[in-house]
């Protein structure tokens, strides 16, 4: 695949991260099992502490929500078994987490409650972020060239900068310059970039997103964003005509800006 020039006017990079900087793989076949695996113990050791009380709270507030806007929700089964009050609500909470992450949804409460648990296996060193080889170099280069780098992900602030700071080539945070999650918007939704390209202090134009999801190239288009759709292992197959609409790349080291050395 040839390399791709983007405009000269570009300030900013905003990368997505599942599938653009980081293997699939890794999320659906590492960060997310580790949740389903550990769920009910983390909650249990830790049930009486500030911060999964304040996680277990947002998640009553999404289910309430789901209820009013008559979403579907986990149905809870008669259970004959006997348990401790505190018991049963863990056994809820586990029950509506699980159910969420079938339905792969983005909430903000299912986001941190996973960022929690995957800051302690990080910190233990059980999980370390995976970024593909071509990634630390280009960002490198790109920040040489005077470009700043911003993330943009459905996966928390928090999340990010936990794959980043244990990364399996370092603590490489200090390569980004911000980092955005769904508390700006849906993904795939052009106000996000609209409100993104207000808090970097820029136009649209000025701001380049690689991402492999098309729904989300779409969104920043309509906003005025300049896209590059990042083809890597296991994504999502393109459509003809996505292939002949958009700028794609395999490798970051495609990218050329244009005017730049």
């Amino acid at each position: 695949m040839a390399s791709v020039s983007i405009p000269a006017c570009t300030s900013a990079l905003l990368l997505d991260i599942e599938g653009t900087t980081t293997p699939i793989t890794f999320v659906k076949d590492i960060l997310f099992p580790y949740i389903r695996e550990h769920l009910e113990d983390y909650l249990s050791s830790h049930w009486e502490e500030d911060e999964c009380k304040q996680d277990v709270h947002l998640l009553k507030k999404q289910i309430e929500e789901d209820m009013k806007q008559n979403r579907a929700c986990p149905v809870h089964a008669v259970d004959q078994t006997v348990h401790t009050d505190e018991e049963k609500a863990i056994r809820e909470v586990v029950e509506n987490v699980l159910w969420q992450m079938a339905a792969d949804r983005k909430s903000t409460a299912l986001k941190q409650l996973q960022g929690h648990m995957w800051r302690s296996a990080y910190s233990s060193g059980r999980i370390k972020g995976e970024v593909y080889q071509d990634v630390i170099p280009s960002i490198k280069t790109w920040r040489e060239q005077g470009l700043k780098v911003y993330i943009y992900s459905s996966g928390s602030v928090e999340a990010q900068k936990l794959l980043f700071g244990y990364s399996v080539e370092g603590d490489v945070l200090d390569l980004f310059d911000g980092h955005f999650d769904t508390g700006v918007g849906a993904k795939v939704d052009c106000k996000s970039y609209e409100r993104i390209a207000e808090r970097i202090g820029c136009q649209p134009e000025e701001i380049t997103f690689l991402t492999d999801v098309t729904r989300e190239a779409k969104a920043a288009e309509e906003a005025g964003v300049n896209v590059v759709v990042v083809v890597r292992p296991g994504n999502m197959e393109l459509t003809d005509e996505e292939r002949a609409h958009y700028n794609l790349i395999t490798s970051f080291s495609q990218l050329q800006l244009m005017g730049r050395a």
